[in-house]
């Protein structure tokens, strides 16, 4: 049959393969048409076996009647055949086995660049390589449920219909070797010399520990490789014995075990080290080619081997659609990254969680004190407003106020209530690791009940302090000028903009939003500070310590040490604070951020310019009502989503997290004082 005529044979698209029969199909069938057409034949024999069925059984039912089909016409058998020798001749199959799903760089840039173009443009039917072939052919989500759900007795028919001898440099010395078992010997070779590659690389080798760096596993993994096929060559001969190969099996497969471990001791040490996306993306690599060499040595190995084919087959179908998500891709890259953030997280949030009453009175000492500064911040607000600047660099100039407030209350050691949430999520969660524990659950509510005092004494903290201090410092001033800080229009404005009857709750939530992302900004932080060993670099580089002296040199390494988390937090926080709002504007968005504590001290600013009578001001009392709901929101909100973080980074699934409620609950029901007040046995 020529190409010319095979042509109009073959459905121009997958929906009309559809509709095909299965007769025109197997008439199109020619081993000697053109490269593409003999791939699009394959596609339109897939797409006619799939259908539409959404269960499994349709395809099983179709594959049989395929091969009900072909048995029943010994000269179709024979084309089928001659045509499935040219298909494994001409594309490289063990780049499908070996390579399909895996990044072609070990880097989670270009993995992510390369899904990108894998999902932006189409793939070509004309092509040597199995794996875009193979794209092409499983193209579906269900592919990979219809190719695990055959039964056995149809995958060996198709198996025994389509065995071919196999071509290659072992074919003289092993006649009875088929194509199939040649293919999965050499996969297994390349994924041992990938696995072999990632083992020696310096950052894994850096992080490992020092047992597993001086057992050097990767080392033998090639030569045990060689042993398992020289046993298994040997049996296929009639030469080996079923023994050999099996004691040459269990050595192989246990070296394996023994470079997973030895990958897995890399993440003991990524508190000294710190961690980077690319990192977990040559963690995640490793393992998976391992699993990838133990499905393969099923296949070569074990009894019912198209049984295990079919099982292979359906999982590089399954990994066809992760390896075109984007989405799959950041889940699985960052977890890890999530769960290194959030416990460097807790180990500050420990520092907000109050749990005696002489605990309790240091944070309402604290959160006064946090409070003194953000009146300062809030009358250099109105400063810069004042000054009439454009909305960018009003922006601007808020933010580095607001940045620097934050970083002296910081570095004075006072609180910012609306810090703490985002902290001391991570650190409750962690409470959640272990629910083999008992007392696991327990210790959690306390700590809930923990945070729910400290919360609540630093935002009294720093409202009872800033609004009575803005309205002293406002009433100094207008004193001295003669006129007041802020005018009537921008009072009016300031009722209005915190009224409860307006988008004020939103705007707060987002504020929570902000404060959530200052946290995972901090995070982010210290690990990358971590990562490039910054605090060894301050305290040892040459150039550093003759500048500075040895001394002030270790002084200074400590010191950012301590608080580069802080310092990205608190700079983050206040530039978003800042700027965001004119960003949103510019794109016609009018979102504006709410934050409690300055909120309150903008209100205590607009009382001290309309002087007593804006007592008799119902916008003030609506504006009043907002402060603690402003409050609720910027702390429920930022808590929620570093909870939801914490809760993934420490894999609590969703029945534990109902328990959690439950346990809530409870103690709300049974102690609802303890969530204000710590008991007087605790102190």
């Amino acid at each position: 049959m020529t190409t010319s005529t095979l042509a109009p044979a073959i459905p121009a698209s997958p929906n009309a393969s559809r509709h095909a029969s299965l007769q025109d199909l197997l008439q199109a069938m020619d081993a000697g048409a053109d490269q593409v057409q003999r791939h699009l034949w394959l596609i339109a024999l897939l797409e006619w076996i799939r259908g539409g069925d959404k269960s499994p059984e349709g395809p099983a039912a179709r594959m049989e009647a395929f091969l009900n089909a072909v048995e029943a016409q010994p000269e179709v058998a024979a084309r089928l055949h001659d045509w499935w020798r040219t298909l494994i001749t001409s594309v490289d199959g063990t780049a499908l086995l070996s390579d399909y799903g895996f990044a072609s760089r070990n880097a989670f840039v270009t993995e992510l660049v390369d899904r990108l173009h894998y999902k932006l443009l189409p793939v070509s039917p004309d092509t040597t390589d199995a794996s875009e072939l193979f794209s092409l052919v499983m193209p579906k989500p269900r592919d990979a449920q219809w190719l695990a759900a055959l039964p056995a007795s149809t995958l060996e028919r198709l198996g025994r219909m389509l065995e071919t001898p196999a071509v290659g440099h072992l074919t003289k010395a092993h006649p009875t070797l088929t194509h199939w078992q040649y293919t999965l010997l050499e996969a297994i070779n390349f994924c041992t010399s990938h696995i072999r590659a990632a083992g020696f690389t310096p950052e894994i080798r850096q992080r490992m520990s020092a047992t597993a760096l001086e057992a050097s596993p990767f080392h033998a993994l090639a030569s045990d490789f060689d042993g398992l096929r020289d046993a298994w060559l040997a049996q296929l001969n009639g030469s080996g014995t079923p023994e050999a190969l099996n004691q040459a099996s269990l050595l192989f497969r246990a070296k394996l075990d023994i470079c997973s471990r030895a990958v897995s001791t890399v993440y003991d040490h990524l508190d000294a080290h710190g961690i980077s996306v690319d990192l977990v993306f040559r963690l995640r690599q490793i393992r998976e080619r391992v699993q990838r060499i133990r499905s393969l040595l099923d296949c070569l190995l074990i009894d019912q081997p198209y049984v295990h084919t079919a099982q292979l087959m359906s999982h590089l179908a399954g990994v066809r659609q992760d390896q075109r998500s984007l989405r799959a891709l950041l889940s699985n890259s960052t977890s890890l990254l999530a769960a290194k953030v959030a416990e460097r997280s807790s180990e500050v949030g420990e520092h907000y969680i109050t749990r005696t009453r002489s605990e309790y009175r240091t944070m309402l000492v604290s959160a006064g004190g946090g409070g003194a500064l953000t009146a300062v911040t809030t009358l250099l607000k109105f400063a810069v407003m004042a000054i009439g600047l454009t909305a960018f660099w009003n922006g601007f100039w808020s933010g580095v106020v607001y940045a620097a407030s934050f970083v002296v209350i910081q570095l004075m050691h006072f609180t910012l209530a609306t810090k703490q949430p985002a902290m001391t999520a991570p650190a409750m969660a962690a409470k959640l690791r272990d629910f083999s524990n008992a007392t696991a659950l327990k210790d959690f509510v306390d700590e809930v009940t923990h945070l729910v005092r400290s919360q609540a004494a630093a935002v009294l903290g720093n409202v009872v302090v800033v609004f009575p201090l803005v309205l002293l410092v406002s009433g100094a001033i207008q004193l001295v000028s003669g006129k007041p800080m802020i005018g009537p229009a921008q009072a009016n404005y300031v009722f209005h903009s915190l009224s409860l009857l307006g988008p004020c709750l939103l705007f707060a939530a987002f504020t929570g939003v902000l404060l959530f992302a200052s946290s995972i900004i901090a995070g982010w932080t210290e690990n990358w500070f971590v990562l490039h060993r910054l605090d060894s670099a301050l305290r040892y580089n040459p150039q550093i310590t003759r500048r500075l002296g040895i001394e002030r040199a270790g002084r200074w390494a400590l010191f950012m040490r301590q608080n580069i988390s802080g310092f990205a937090a608190n700079i983050s926080l206040g530039f978003m604070l800042g700027l965001t709002p004119a960003v949103l504007e510019f794109f016609g968005l009018g979102i504006e951020v709410r934050h409690v504590t300055l909120s309150t001290g903008q209100l205590a600013a607009a009382c001290a310019s309309m002087g007593w009578d804006v007592v008799r001001n119902p916008a003030l009392w609506w504006a009043v009502a907002s402060i603690p709901l402003i409050g609720a929101l910027n702390l429920g909100v930022s808590f929620y989503l570093a909870f939801r973080v914490a809760l993934q980074a420490h894999s609590i699934t969703g029945r534990s997290r109902v328990r959690v409620r439950r346990a809530l609950l409870e103690r709300l029901r049974q102690e609802p004082m303890s969530f204000l007040r710590p008991a007087r046995a605790a102190s």
